[in-house]
């Protein structure tokens, strides 16, 4: 039996309004999100990534989750418009380990990075690139 994701309250207030509708239509039909990808014919991750406003909805998209979660096009389509406003669910600084240290490596080694390339300039990236050509052309045969 698949469990239903749904969404989590403490979310709420930062989350898109499309988020509160197409979570609400996907409970009441008892979909899931593999189910509502392969109706779209996209990944399951990207219809979670629309559905928690961090991926943009193509109009066919927008189309086809009207019709599967039974919500007005046009609601759908104003809601779903623009762009979309990744990171906003994550507190700051995060509170889940993993994400804390990532966030904290950035806050730490961002400047130092920034230092290296200004010293060595871009010749440090052309190697890089061609390391990576490289491995491409041996992958590839």
């Amino acid at each position: 039996m698949s469990h239903l994701a749904t969404l989590d309250t403490s979310l709420h207030n930062r989350l898109p309004e499309s988020a509160m509708t197409m979570f609400e239509a996907k409970a009441a039909k008892k979909l899931t999100f593999e189910a509502i990808a392969k109706e779209l014919g996209r990944a399951e991750v990207a219809v979670a990534a629309m559905f928690y406003g961090q991926a943009r909805a193509s109009e066919e998209d927008i189309e086809k989750l009207s019709k599967l979660l039974g919500v007005d096009h046009a609601k759908l389509t104003q809601e779903l418009a623009g762009f979309p406003d990744r990171g906003r669910t994550i507190d700051m600084p995060p509170k889940e380990p993993l994400i804390y240290r990532l966030f904290e490596i950035v806050q730490n080694y961002s400047r130092g990075k920034k230092q290296r390339t200004a010293r060595y300039g871009v010749r440090i990236f052309r190697s890089y690139i061609r390391k990576i050509n490289r491995s491409l052309r041996d992958v590839s045969g």
